[in-house]
């Protein structure tokens, strides 16, 4: 009777270390083709996303689109720009972008943007000097907290290749119980 006893145990010991270490890769699977978590810093998604949330995106490939918050590892033109950039698609290739600086207004193919996110009207012009049409293989990305953001506006950030969009937000893990991202 006490040798079954030890087998049934042995059995139990070597199940739960097996499921243990399958759910160990599976998660290191998904996290390394399927999801990848990034940290915000800085305030230029305010109020969508606040400094040191930290958020899941998706990695898997997909088109953008306008109004997709996603991040950007495009090399900057000077060291002090954060290598990964937490924004908004404005517009996609084709589009024209144009701003009207005095009013605050975000105008996309001539048509005024309805944007409930943004922290305050836009009235920093950075270096832009509209309309910009986007090119092929490009996106024009902003930060909701439009004047605190350093974004397509700005030369040294300018239009983000395709190529450099890590993926698109899809959720907020941290702080918990604020999952939402719109």
């Amino acid at each position: 009777m006490e040798s079954k006893n030890k087998s049934k145990s042995g059995s139990f010991i070597y199940d739960t270390v097996g499921v243990a270490v399958a759910s160990v890769v599976i998660v290191a699977i998904a996290f390394s083709f399927i999801f990848r978590t990034v940290g915000v810093n800085g305030r230029s998604m305010f109020p969508t996303l606040n400094d040191k949330d930290r958020i899941i995106l998706s990695a898997y490939p997909f088109s953008p689109k306008t109004g997709d918050v996603v991040v950007t590892c495009q090399p900057s033109k000077v060291d002090y720009i954060e290598p990964t950039l937490v924004k908004r698609i404005i517009a996609t290739e084709g589009q024209t972008v144009d701003i009207d600086f005095t009013l605050g207004i975000v105008y996309v193919d001539g048509k005024a943007l309805d944007e409930p996110y943004v922290n305050a009207p836009v009235h920093e012009r950075e270096d832009f000097s509209g309309p910009l049409t986007v090119p092929e293989g490009y996106v024009f990305v902003m930060g909701d907290n439009r004047n605190e953001s350093t974004d397509s506006r700005d030369s040294r950030v300018g239009l983000i290749r395709e190529d450099y969009l890590l993926g698109k937000a899809m959720f907020r893990i941290q702080p918990f119980g604020q999952f939402k991202i719109d």
